[in-house]
Parts: structure tokens; sequence; C-alpha cells
């Protein structure tokens, strides 16, 4: 008897161990199984996320396509009251183009352009350190209907209530342009 006691022991302390490998919540959607620190630091869960339509883009403030940060705040004041949100990832991949540190690049977004979209820690978007989130995004075993790496900054993924990858858009492709804001209503619709 002692020994049965012992053997449940030993397996209720196994169970009730933490795990280091990360553990996948099926109700959540993949590309929301991340945790991602914000600019001020703090883990996100981009769970709190799921049921929203999401435009994810990496952002950085040195570049030609900065000012898209004025277009992307001004889509997000106009959905984020349907369900919508943006969540900008600061990247430095391309040419040194975002080499402030995570407080410097929080005071430009909200001085320069007024962002109140929620703006994430730094990650790399391409090669060797890339993130998993990213890694997940580009990879044609995770999202085949649009993989392939990261081309340049202000690279646009749309996300569905589903948690699907719904469209994908090129650097260069404003937020507001016709294209952008169809896919963003047509996933509201959904």
């Amino acid at each position: 008897m002692k020994t049965i006691g012992i053997a449940l022991l030993s397996l209720i302390c196994l169970a009730a161990s933490p795990t280091t490998q990360p553990q996948e919540n099926s109700a959540v959607p993949a590309v929301l199984n991340f945790t991602m620190k914000s600019l001020a630091g703090g883990d996100v869960p981009l769970s709190k996320y799921q049921g929203k339509v999401i435009l994810m883009v990496n952002v950085a403030s040195k570049c030609g396509n900065t000012p898209q940060y004025a277009g992307l705040e001004r889509v997000y004041k106009k959905y984020a009251d349907q369900g919508f949100v943006i969540l900008g990832f600061p990247a430095n991949d391309f040419r040194h183009q975002e080499p402030g540190t995570d407080a410097e690049i929080s005071q430009f977004c909200t001085t320069k352009y007024g962002v109140t979209f929620d703006m994430f820690s730094k990650v790399v978007v391409k090669g060797d350190g890339q993130c998993p989130l990213y890694t997940y995004l580009t990879s044609a075993d995770t999202d085949p209907r649009f993989p392939g790496p990261i081309t340049w900054n202000f690279e646009k993924f749309l996300i569905g209530k589903d948690g699907k990858i719904a469209a994908r858009f090129k650097p260069k492709t404003q937020p507001e342009s016709p294209e952008v804001i169809g896919a963003i209503e047509t996933e509201l619709a959904k």
C-alpha cells in the first residue's frame, strides 16, 4: 500500500510541475498562440485578440514607409469599435531603419504620429533569429496562401476573426488603399 501511495504521489507531483515547453491552446487559433513583449515591457498573450480582425505590421521609424503610421492610426480609429486591431512590431532588419530602444520607439510613435494601436517590443522578422510569430506568418507550412520572407518594413498580414491569415499586403501598399480597406471590411462582416 505504501508503494502505491508513493507512486501516486510521484504522479501527482509530475502532473503539477511546470513544463518548459510552450503549450498550445487548441481553442486559440495557432497564429494567436504566441506571447509577445509590449513596448512597455509586459508580456502580452496574442490570444487576447481572439475573435477580432487583426492587421499585423512590421514597422520602422526611419523608413520611407514610416508615414504609413498616420494611415494605420486612421484605419485603426475608424474600425476599432467594430472589433478591429492593429499590432505593430518594430524591426531593425532592413538597413537598420529601427535603431531605437523600446522607449524611443514608443515616444516617436506617440509624439510624431499619435499612435494608439498596440505596439510591441522590437523583433526580428527575417533571417537568423526570426521571432516565432514571423516564422509562423511566413512559412509555407503554416501559411500556404501567403508564404515567403518579409520583403521590407510595413508588410501587412490581415488575420480574420477565425484566426486564419486572410490577406498579405506588400510594404508599399498604403493602409487606406481600397485593397486593404476592402479586405478589412470583408473580414469584419463575417
